[in-house]
């Protein structure tokens, strides 16, 4: 397999790429700022670049995500532990979930109870960002629509439509079943595959060496659309989310020294370039083949991590979820007068932990989910359009929190199936 790419492979390489998302927010602010339409156009026309970027990461996530998962389960070797991995996988992930959600709930009030709302301010916001139907509300799945789904009645329209959950579910299946047939029948198909991720993984790098054009422009037209200007309330639930969230990130590294067994410099080298793909474009499945990458080639933690824990992970683990929850509902109570006593926040840890599942990978999705939790509070469901309207800062730090626990379950993971199995032949824990 061919090496990282040289701006991944340095940690010089990852600060230009931090660098030029700073250089791109700073100057599209200013755009923003100077009110100038020739300006705005500019910066529109060079945001594409940016756009055509992200779709030559995207157009890899589905081939190299099924060949790679295929490849994991077809030299497994064992069905069983494929199955045993999976169930490991899916405790972290909770065990995870409720820990983010429990932190928040821990240290946000901290924030928020010291904002002290005027009525009449709060009036003006309610009327001003809330809008009077929660737009996709009901046409968001269910949990049980999602199990549904994630068993797809054709595959193929399944990749078409960037569905990674079914695409992993038909490859495991197909991998698992290749694992029946004599290695002369399977080693075909499977080395196919094989040579397939390793090009594809080739095509990746060359794409994310251009990191740095990619990153600006995208920064670039989210400057613009951001402006530098937010004050008050709005600037407080801001802060107290992206802080909250950011922490919750940090802890992961301890969780990864502790559990497993991995320096911290070596981690946050690894993780250091998907992270900046995530706060750059606020998409934990742009940032996919960075962190197989890192799995495969920095961490080293062996095919089923990058060929299953991973793909899984970032199909159904949306770790901001708890805390997005609970900051925006504490948030909310204050704006709507409505107080949140712990029962209901602890009640509110364990239901989002369980919805995160259901939670596709969408810009702000899981606020369309808060909608009928709001109104069993006692609070409009039209304030998930106040949290909507406030979201495009806090989501950078939900796909950095994200983007983050993938990788951390992947380790955890790797670790607790390396104790209790030994590695499969040409597999490095």
């Amino acid at each position: 397999m061919a090496a990282p790419p040289e701006t991944f492979r340095s940690r010089n390489g990852a600060v230009l790429v931090f660098a030029a998302m700073v250089a791109g927010l700073a100057i599209g602010a200013a755009v923003q700022a100077s009110g100038a339409p020739a300006l705005v156009r500019v910066a529109g026309g060079i945001e594409v670049v940016g756009t055509i970027w992200i779709n030559a990461i995207r157009m890899t996530v589905i081939p190299l995500v099924a060949a790679l998962t295929l490849v994991a389960a077809a030299t497994s070797g064992d069905a069983a532990k494929i199955g045993r991995l999976g169930a490991c996988a899916m405790a972290v992930f909770f065990v995870l979930l409720l820990g983010s959600g429990f932190f928040a709930m821990l240290v946000a009030p901290l924030s928020l109870d010291r904002l002290d709302l005027a009525p009449e301010v709060a009036a003006r916001l309610r009327a001003t960002l809330a809008s009077p139907s929660v737009v996709g509300a009901s046409a968001m799945p269910s949990l049980l629509q999602r199990i549904v789904d994630a068993v797809p009645v054709n595959p193929i329209k399944a990749a078409s439509e960037g569905a990674l959950l079914p695409v992993v579910v038909f490859a495991l299946a197909l991998g698992l079943a290749l694992t029946r047939l004599t290695a002369e029948k399977r080693e075909p198909l499977v080395a196919v595959c094989r040579a397939t991720s390793d090009g594809l993984l080739v095509l990746v790098q060359w794409v994310l060496a251009l990191a740095p054009i990619g990153v600006f422009a995208l920064a670039l037209g989210l400057g613009v659309k951001l402006g530098g200007s937010s004050a008050g309330v709005l600037l407080h639930y801001v802060v107290t989310l992206s802080a909250t969230l950011f922490v919750i990130t940090l802890l992961f590294y301890p969780i990864v020294v502790m559990v497993g067994r991995i320096s911290p410099l070596r981690f946050a080298a690894a993780a250091l370039p998907a992270q900046t793909v995530a706060l750059s474009t606020r998409s934990s499945l742009a940032a996919l083949p960075a962190m197989i990458t890192a799995v495969r080639d920095t961490l080293r933690l062996g095919p089923r991590a990058a060929g299953f824990t991973l793909p899984l992970a970032v199909s159904i683990l949306r770790i901001n979820v708890p805390p997005a929850w609970v900051v925006g509902l504490i948030f909310l109570g204050k704006l709507y007068g409505v107080p949140m006593p712990v029962s209901a926040l602890a009640m509110l840890v364990g239901t989002a932990s369980l919805i995160s599942f259901s939670v596709p990978g969408l810009p702000s999705a899981s606020l369309f989910l808060l909608a009928p939790v709001l109104v069993q509070h006692g609070i409009p469901a039209e304030g998930v359009g106040i949290l909507i309207a406030l979201d495009a800062i806090p989501d950078m730090f939900k796909t950095l929190a994200n983007v983050t626990a993938h990788l951390t379950s992947s380790v955890v993971v790797a670790r607790l199936d390396s104790a209790t199995h030994a590695p499969a032949a040409g597999e490095a824990h």
